[in-house]
């Protein structure tokens, strides 16, 4: 959902999503969630951040305490590595309706606190 929004905010933005245990594909939930908003993320596909330790990043920003804690070292150049911590939405129980307002409410937390991050630190830089 993050990248979703970091392209939204700005589409030349070079914009990476990665997990330390991905799953075979997003979230059928998030899909649906983020279309609400008129964002489309059913492309994107889950990858492995072992990908990227050794690419330079301006930002390396996790989102979940797990990824916080378990994120290996990257040996590239990361100008700035955040946590922004969320629940993760995807380890929520209940009924279809009942996981839909969870992940409303993780999608608005993270468009919230990703635009400020954007507002104020990304887009003065460009």
């Amino acid at each position: 959902m993050a990248h979703g929004f970091m392209n939204h905010f700005n589409n030349n933005l070079e914009v990476y999503s990665a997990g330390v245990a991905p799953g075979y594909r997003v979230a059928p939930e998030a899909i649906e969630i983020m279309a609400e908003k008129g964002i489309d993320i059913s492309d994107h596909v889950p990858e492995n951040v072992r990908y990227y330790l050794k690419d330079a990043f301006d930002y390396v920003i996790t989102v979940c305490d797990h990824a916080n804690e378990t994120c290996p070292s990257f040996s590239g150049t990361v100008k700035q590595r955040l946590h922004l911590p969320f629940p993760d939405p995807y380890q929520a129980a209940g009924s279809h309706k009942q996981l839909m307002a969870i992940y409303r409410k993780v999608r608005d937390d993270i468009e919230k606190t990703f635009y400020s991050l954007y507002k104020k630190e990304i887009r003065p830089q460009l």
